[in-house]
Order: C-alpha cells, then sequence, then structure tokens
C-alpha cells in the first residue's frame, strides 16, 4: 500500500514487541492491519482496549462469523460487506435475524479508529466497544443472548486457543462477552481508507487533472464545512440537519428525530452523524435512511430538495451549482474511491 508509512506501534501492541522468539509473528502479512497512514492524524489512544495484532485478527474471525447470532445465521458481515467499504448497498437490510426492515441504513464502516464524536446515525454509543452490542442483541438484527455468547464460544475449540492469545492472563482473560466486544472494536479499528487518488495526490506521489482540481475548489467552497479535508477524513464527526425532512415523528423509537433522541436538546432536532466521503462510488444508496441512491439524487437534494426549519444547518443555503461545477465536484469525489480499500484480502476472513 503505496500511500501509507508503517510506524511503530510497540506501545499499544505488546505482543509485537522485540522480543526473543516473537519475530515469525512480525512477518504475519497480517501486521499491515495496524499500519497507520503518514498523512493522516495520529490516532486517539484508546487506553482500555490496545490493539494487538492477535486481538484484530480474533475479531475478524469473530467478524464474519454468524455464530455470534441467535440462529447462527447471521454475521457482522452480513450488512457490512468488504467490497462496497463495509455498508450493503441497499437503502433498508432485512437480513437481521426477525427479517424485518431497518430503520436506518447501514452504516460503511471506514476509518473508525479516528471517530470521537460517538457512533450510530444519531451518535447514540461514545465507543465502538458499547455500539457493537447493539446489533449484536437487538432481535431485528442479530439477536443474541450476550449472556449465553462466551458459552457458546468456548465450546469451539479454535475460539478457546484464540481469546487465551489475544487476552492473556490478567484482570480479564479468556472467553467473556467484553472480551467479544473488545476484539472486534480491534478489528473494526484497522478498517483504514487511506489509498485513493486523492491520497497519492496528498502525498505528492500523483497528480489531479484540471476537472479534479476544479471540484476540489468547488469541494472547499461548498462541502468542507462539514466533510472537512483537513484532516483527510472528509468528515467533522458532527452532526448536522441537511434538510431531508422538515417534521420528526415521535414513532418507532423516535428514529426520524435524530441525534435530538439521544440529547433531548431542541437544537438537535433532525441532526445526524456526517458521514466520510469516501469511497462513495461502493456505497450507495445515501443518507441516514438510503432514501438517495445516486450521487446525482444526493446533488439536486442539495440544490433544490432542502426542506426548512428550525435546525437546518445554515451552510446549505448556498449549495446551489452550476453545471460546470457540478461536472467537477462529482470528478473530485471520484478519487476518494479507495479500491484497495475494498479489495485488500487482510479485511476478509
Amino acid at each position: 500500500m503505496k500511500a501509507i508509512r508503517y510506524i511503530s506501534l510497540v506501545l499499544a501492541l505488546g505482543s509485537l514487541s522485540c522480543q526473543p522468539g516473537n519475530e515469525p509473528a512480525a512477518q504475519d502479512p497480517a501486521v499491515a492491519l495496524l499500519a497507520q497512514p503518514a498523512h493522516f492524524p495520529a490516532q486517539p489512544v484508546v487506553s482500555y482496549n490496545p490493539t494487538t495484532l492477535e486481538g484484530v485478527l480474533l475479531g475478524r474471525k469473530l467478524f464474519f462469523d454468524p455464530m455470534l447470532s441467535g440462529n447462527n445465521r447471521v454475521s457482522c458481515a452480513t450488512c457490512h460487506h468488504p467490497d462496497k467499504a463495509f455498508a450493503d448497498g441497499v437503502a433498508l437490510s432485512t437480513q437481521g435475524l426477525s427479517g424485518r426492515s431497518l430503520p436506518r441504513n447501514s452504516p460503511a464502516l471506514i476509518n473508525l479508529a479516528w471517530e470521537t464524536g460517538g457512533f450510530f446515525w444519531d451518535g447514540g454509543a461514545t465507543n465502538l466497544e458499547s455500539q457493537i452490542i447493539g446489533p449484536l442483541s437487538h432481535p431485528d438484527e442479530m439477536g443474541q443472548n450476550v449472556a449465553t455468547l462466551a458459552d457458546e464460544l468456548a465450546t469451539n475449540g479454535e475460539y478457546v486457543r484464540r481469546f487465551r492469545a489475544a487476552f492473556p492472563p490478567g484482570n480479564e482473560t479468556g472467553i467473556s462477552t467484553q472480551n467479544v466486544l473488545k476484539a472486534l472494536a480491534q478489528y473494526m479499528r484497522t478498517l483504514t481508507s487511506a489509498n485513493a487518488p486523492y491520497d497519492q495526490f496528498v502525498l505528492s506521489r500523483g497528480t489531479q487533472s484540471v476537472l479534479e482540481k476544479h471540484g476540489m475548489a468547488v469541494f472547499d467552497a461548498k462541502c468542507a464545512s462539514c466533510h472537512t479535508r483537513q484532516t483527510n477524513l472528509f468528515t467533522d464527526s458532527g452532526f448536522h440537519n441537511n434538510g431531508l425532512d422538515d417534521t420528526y415523528p415521535v414513532d418507532d423509537e423516535r428514529i426520524a428525530m435524530g441525534r435530538f433522541r439521544i440529547t433531548e436538546k431542541p437544537e438537535d432536532l433532525g441532526k445526524f452523524k456526517t458521514p466520510t466521503l469516501r469511497n462513495l462510488a461502493y456505497t450507495a444508496p445515501y443518507m441516514h435512511d438510503g432514501r438517495l441512491r445516486t450521487l446525482d439524487q444526493v446533488l439536486d437534494h442539495y440544490a433544490s430538495g432542502i426542506k426548512p426549519s428550525a435546525t437546518l444547518d445554515p451552510a446549505l443555503r448556498t449549495m446551489r451549482l452550476t453545471t460546470d461545477e457540478r461536472t467537477a465536484l462529482l470528478a473530485f469525489l471520484n478519487t476518494l474511491n479507495d479500491l484497495s480499500f475494498t479489495q485488500n484480502p487482510l479485511f476478509k476472513p
């Protein structure tokens, strides 16, 4: 991965420290999962769940294993496909245990290690570990009884070995629900996308066309207030009302109310989390409920479909684009598509 500079993670990766007998593990190709991009901010430290190679590999196995569901048929990957940037390509999934349509679109899982604003579309979980418990236990998703999950996994000899390796003797060892969440979170924090054509340009290893350069200027003027380019993450990790609706019904657990559902603050009504704009070619349909099927529909919404309300983001009042600006912006957004991310064999089982 040309765009990535491997840096030392010795403090966080005790299993990879320079100790006798560890040399073979350091040659494992999966060590590439632990790389951090040189042009990204430093990853926030997760002191309660430091990343180890063993933990990441265990988390990867768990992510693709339907054994984690109540009927042993649904895995995390059922709604998060690697080739779709860990989205699923549908507006509202019906692939969960109950078969009922979920109320929100399955978000792509991209660069989660840098996420500091909370998880889910409304920010209802403050960290990856607590976020995982939601889909794992929800009856319409994986429907797992978390009280019995550890006992079920303990019947599998490979899991017994892997959990012991990932969580050696200490305060919290072996197979437990807590360690399931920790291992999954460790794997999900390695899902780094940083090798798109845009990244090659930033690292002075590639160039932009005239059209792409124009599109980046349009992006900086029209989109960067929420999808900041300063960090190269293309999200401000915040919550915004982007004018999809102007009424917010209380039914279905107040899903339509967005961030207000969590904070109870009137200024948060209708606000939803800012997703990254990386890998848009693979993550359609768009918005928190998947209502917009294409990027053209997204731009149509911002041009003429915005519904005013008290909490509408002020920046969206000036989103109209000329035909040339629109063409250039789409060209620039296409430079954020990272084929090496969606086709990375290390992300797959």
